[in-house]
C-alpha cells in the first residue's frame, strides 16, 4: 500500500516550548524590532522560518558524537572524522574547517578577490556576494532566463546561463575572472536545483578558459534528489555519488554545513590546488583558528562528519522535499503566488504578484514578512530589493529582479500540524492583502542591510 500522508522517518525525543503570543502582542514586539524581523527574540516567535541555517535538530547519533568531542587543539580524534567524512564527499585534498560558511568564503574570496575581479554565479548568496564587493571585485549573477519566471514550471530553474558566461569571460578577461561560482542549490532564485549537465557544461567552459570553478554546496544533497529524480541517467545512482560526481567536476567548494550536514555550526572550504590552499590555511590561522579545528570545536566537528552521512539516507530526503513540497503546493493551490516547482529547503512567496499595489522602492516583501509575523507569529526573510536592491548615483533604488519572501524550513524540527498553522495564516494574509501598505527603510548599513536596517510602515 502507498500512503499519502509524508510521515517523519524519526521519534521526537525531546522537545522546546513555543510561547504562543497574542495579535496585539505581536504588533507591539514588531515595533520596538523597527518592522525587521532579524531584531525579533526568538521567544517571540511562533514558527521561525527565518533561515535553515544552523536550526536542524540534531539525531542522537550526533549528540553522541558531541561527548565523544576531542577538543585538543591540535590534531584531534573529532577534526580526523571530519577531515575523512569531507574528503570522501568531495574527493579534495585539502580541507579547512571554519566556524560557519561565510569564513570559508572570507578566506576564499578575500584570497581571489580585490578590485578589478569579477565572480559569476547562478546567484551569489547575500554573505557570498558581500564577501566579493567587500574585497574590491563585483559579482554578476546570469542564472537561466526561466529563473525569472515565477509560475513557469522547469526541472532546473537554478542552472547558469551558459551562454552569458562565455560572453562574459570574453568580455572581463578570463585573467580578469575570479572564479565562476554554482551555488546548489541555488537559494536565492528560489531554492531551485542545479543539473549535472549544466555542471559539466561550465566546467567545461571554466576549463578552457582555464579559470577556477567553486561550488557553493550548503544545499548539495537536496540538489541530488532532485537530479536523481529529474535528470535521465541519475536515477539508479545513490544520492551520495551523485554529489561525488558534481565535486569531481570543480576546483574547490564552501560549505556553510549548518545546512545539510544538519549541525547548528560548523563549515568548510575544501580545494584540489595545492598554493591555493597554502595562502587560505595561512588565513584560516590568523583569523579562525588553527588548521586542525577552524573556529570548531571538536564536538562541532563529531557532529559535522556524521550529518554528513544522515543527510544521504534516502529516507531523510524523501521526507525533506516532500514536506517541503506539501506546504508549497497547499499554498499554491490557495492562491498564493509561489516560485514553481517547489525548492527543496524552502517555499517563495512573489510579493511583487501578491502585493501588485506596492511598487518596489516600498518592498513589497518586507511588506509581506511583516504581515506574516503579526498575523501567525511566522518569521521570515524578504530576498528582494531589500536583500539585494542598489541605489543610483542620485541614490534611486536600482530593485533587485524579484520580490521574494523566503519560507526556510528547519530540518527536522517542525511537524506537519505546524505547516497546517502556516496554511491557515496564509489565508488571513489573502483577505487583507489589497489592505497592506509598503514600507520605507530609516537606517541601513552598508553591507548585508537586511540583517539590521530599521523600517517605517508607510
Amino acid at each position: 500500500m502507498k500512503h499519502k500522508t509524508i510521515i517523519e522517518p524519526f521519534k521526537i525525543k525531546s522537545v522546546e516550548p513555543i510561547l504562543m503570543s497574542t495579535e496585539q502582542e505581536r504588533i507591539e514586539y514588531m515595533k520596538k524590532a523597527h518592522n525587521n524581523p532579524f531584531l525579533l527574540d526568538s521567544d517571540q516567535i511562533i514558527i521561525d522560518f527565518l533561515t535553515d541555517s544552523g536550526t536542524s535538530a540534531m539525531s542522537v547519533e550526533q549528540w553522541a558524537g558531541v561527548m565523544r568531542g576531542d577538543e585538543s587543539y591540535a590534531g584531534s580524534k573529532s577534526w580526523k572524522a571530519m577531515e575523512k567524512a569531507v574528503k570522501n564527499l568531495t574527493g579534495m585534498d585539502y580541507i579547512l574547517p571554519t566556524h560557519q560558511g561565510r569564513a570559508a568564503e572570507r578566506i576564499i574570496y578575500g584570497y581571489l578577490g580585490g578590485k578589478g575581479k569579477t565572480f559569476i554565479s547562478n546567484t551569489h548568496f547575500d554573505t557570498t556576494r558581500a564577501n566579493i564587493e567587500y574585497s574590491g571585485a563585483e559579482a554578476i549573477d546570469i542564472p537561466i532566463e526561466e529563473s525569472y519566471h515565477s509560475s513557469l514550471i522547469h526541472p532546473f530553474k537554478g542552472n547558469l546561463d551558459t551562454h552569458q558566461l562565455k560572453a562574459l569571460i570574453r568580455q572581463k578577461g578570463a585573467e580578469n575572472i575570479g572564479a565562476v561560482i554554482l551555488t546548489v542549490t541555488n537559494n536565492s532564485g528560489g531554492g531551485q536545483p542545479v543539473s549535472m549537465e549544466n555542471t559539466r557544461e561550465v566546467s567545461k567552459i571554466c576549463k578552457e578558459n582555464n579559470v577556477l570553478f567553486l561550488l557553493d554546496c550548503c544545499r548539495i544533497a537536496e540538489n541530488a534528489y532532485f537530479i536523481k529524480h529529474r535528470e535521465a541517467g541519475f536515477e539508479n545512482k545513490t544520492y551520495k555519488a551523485i554529489a561525488q560526481e558534481m565535486f569531481s567536476l570543480v576546483d574547490g567548494a564552501a560549505m556553510s554545513s549548518k545546512k545539510d550536514a544538519l549541525v547548528n555550526m560548523g563549515g568548510f572550504l575544501s580545494l584540489r590546488d595545492k598554493k591555493i590552499a597554502q595562502e587560505c590555511t595561512n588565513r584560516l590561522i590568523i583569523t579562525e583558528g588553527f588548521a586542525t579545528y577552524g573556529g570548531l570545536s571538536g564536538r562541532d566537528m563529531e557532529a559535522l562528519a556524521i550529518g554528513l552521512k544522515e543527510v544521504f539516507e534516502p529516507d531523510y530526503l524523501h521526507y525533506r522535499i516532500k514536506s517541503t513540497t506539501y506546504l508549497g503546493e497547499k499554498l499554491h493551490k490557495m492562491g498564493i503566488p509561489v516560485i514553481m516547482p517547489i525548492g527543496g529547503h524552502a517555499v517563495y512567496v512573489d510579493a511583487k504578484k501578491l502585493y501588485t499595489h506596492i511598487p518596489p522602492h516600498q518592498y513589497p516583501g518586507q511588506a509581506l514578512v511583516c504581515e506574516l509575523y503579526i498575523k501567525g507569529g511566522i518569521r521570515t526573510v524578504e530576498i528582494g530589493s531589500v536583500m539585494f536592491g542598489k541605489y543610483d548615483e542620485k541614490g534611486e533604488l536600482i530593485p533587485a529582479p524579484m520580490e521574494l519572501v523566503r519560507l526556510a524550513i528547519p530540518r527536522r524540527v517542525y511537524t506537519q500540524s505546524h505547516m497546517e498553522y502556516v496554511v491557515e495564516t496564509f489565508e488571513e494574509i489573502l483577505k487583507t492583502k489589497e489592505t497592506v501598505k509598503g514600507y520605507a527603510i530609516t537606517e541601513e548599513p552598508e553591507f548585508l542591510r537586511h540583517f539590521t536596517a530599521k523600517f517605517e510602515k508607510l
